[in-house]
């Protein structure tokens, strides 16, 4: 299986080579050349495998230049009773006879991105080893604030890689605050950056396109990668939950094999819902993917309209991990739905970046709509809904899942469809417990309650057990004040690689 980039200009290829780049240094995406089929036999084949060998089986289609013990080492080395907390890895829970709950936050930092971010590290060194890279890989990581701390605890200590998260100063709550600053590990960096996700995620960018820079760190010994989901490594291990999810339904006889579903995913950077539609696209039986957004609704825009346009105003929210402008993983949705028109997607990208906008032919917003649908939630409407579901089925649920849950309701009450769908939920509620005491329990009893009071306060109210990567953070010491401007990240990175490893 050979990859391409989603701006045409650098030349195909194998998947050790696109996970180890990251980036295409093109600045455009990698991409699989084409997309694996799946059909009804081969799905009821992985029915009651359990999820090791569900994603050993559907990852070895995308990464042919590893072996099958290679694949299956990395799936056990990620997916274990030790990293997650339910054997399960991902498990389903059913509120009604139509609406069930993927919950992929029972790994070690207790948000979705662990599914992909345990994985990862292992495939990017044994891509270093395939490729005869002696280089050490530095992950650089721009994070909205889940994806630092998953990144962080995958790759710490990892032989030959070192890690620099840069998180918005401002725009991430104080437990994920204090789960990256208090990492520890000798190869790991926090930063802080005076800015927005955005901001953070833009600087990242410029340093992977910025090919004079490179070469000095190649001098140095040092290869940029990225644990983003711009990382061909990221996205394809998140299509894995989704076979599982439906497997899931079929095994325990809530769907039929060959019945189709929707997937509602609270969405930012657009990654995690660009998996669901690779899975649609290579045959799992799903009806519509819909796209849930919080008040910074600049995809449910682009989906009515069309219109791409960043130059609006940033609104943060109780979802802090979906406060995104530039969703960079829909670059690839529009390279595969205009037929990889290169030049196209090229075009788009630069007007995104020299003007802050573009807008898309009509059939290419045509195929958009035939499979995607979206909505957004605000603030005031995720705190009701964390409410009512919380009374209705007696479930806890974070923010981001909150945003994915009200926006199912208006899917509903739009189109009357009643089909099974299923939620992504990516965060713990234990994440974001401030927002979600309130919600559950009112002003009156979180009053004056810092984050971690309200931990044991949250869980005394849901009988659920506060998860051990949250347990006593507050009591960690701190290891990283780092702090940089929008336009000094690259100083900072460089900065960083001339001090020695602990």
């Amino acid at each position: 299986m050979l990859y391409e980039s989603t701006r045409g200009q650098f030349r195909p290829v194998l998947s050790a080579e696109a996970i180890k780049l990251g980036l295409s240094p093109d600045g455009g995406l990698f991409v699989p050349h084409e997309i694996v089929r799946i059909n009804e036999e081969q799905l009821k084949e992985l029915l009651g495998l359990g999820y090791q060998k569900q994603a050993a089986a559907i990852l070895t289609k995308y990464l042919t230049d590893y072996t099958k013990a290679e694949i299956d080492d990395c799936v056990k080395l990620a997916y274990n009773d030790i990293k997650f907390s339910s054997p399960a890895i991902a498990p389903v829970h059913k509120l009604d006879e139509t609406l069930y709950i993927l919950e992929l936050w029972h790994g070690p930092t207790c948000a979705f991105k662990d599914m992909a971010l345990q994985i990862l590290p292992h495939l990017l060194t044994k891509a270093a080893a395939k490729t005869g890279d002696c280089s050490t890989i530095v992950i650089l990581v721009a994070t909205s604030g889940d994806t630092g701390k998953a990144a962080l605890e995958g790759f710490k200590d990892v032989p030959g890689t070192r890690i620099i998260v840069f998180y918005p100063e401002e725009g991430v709550s104080a437990v994920q605050k204090l789960q990256m600053i208090t990492q520890e590990g000798n190869n790991v960096s926090v930063v802080a950056v005076q800015g927005n996700f955005d901001d953070a995620q833009n600087g990242v960018k410029d340093i992977f396109g910025n090919l004079g820079f490179n070469q000095d760190l190649l001098h140095e010994n040092y290869r940029l990668s990225s644990a983003n989901s711009i990382n061909w490594g990221r996205l394809a291990p998140q299509i894995v939950y989704y076979f599982s999810a439906y497997l899931d339904l079929v095994a325990k006889g809530n769907a039929v094999l060959g019945e189709k579903v929707n997937f509602v995913v609270p969405t930012g950077n657009f990654g995690n819902i660009l998996s669901a539609f690779y899975a649609k696209e290579m045959g799992l039986p799903v009806n519509k993917l819909i796209c849930a957004a919080n008040a910074n609704k600049v995809l449910t825009d682009f989906i009515h309209t069309g219109v791409y346009n960043r130059e609006r105003h940033f609104y943060k929210t109780i979802s802090p991990s979906m406060d995104i402008l530039i969703s960079s993983n829909l670059e690839r949705l529009l390279y595969h739905l205009t037929g990889r028109d290169y030049v196209k997607t090229r075009e788009w990208m630069t007007s995104l970046k020299d003007n802050g906008n573009y807008q898309i032919d009509e059939p290419t917003l045509a195929r958009i709509n035939k499979i995607f649908w979206s909505d957004y939630a605000g603030d005031n409407e995720t705190m009701e809904t964390i409410r009512s579901c919380f009374d209705e089925y007696g479930y806890v649920t974070d923010t981001h899942t909150a945003v994915g849950i009200n926006v199912y309701k208006k899917y509903i009450a739009a189109t009357g469809d009643k089909t099974k769908t299923v939620v992504a939920s990516t965060a713990s509620p234990f994440k974001f417990n401030t927002s979600v005491a309130r919600a559950i329990l009112g002003d009156a009893e979180v009053k004056d309650k810092d984050e971690f009071e309200l931990l044991t306060l949250l869980s005394d109210a849901s009988a659920m057990e506060i998860p051990a990567g949250l347990k006593g953070l507050e009591q960690k010491p701190i290891l990283h004040q780092k702090i940089a401007s929008i336009d000094n990240i690259q100083e900072v990175v460089q900065y960083i690689l001339q001090q020695p490893v602990a």
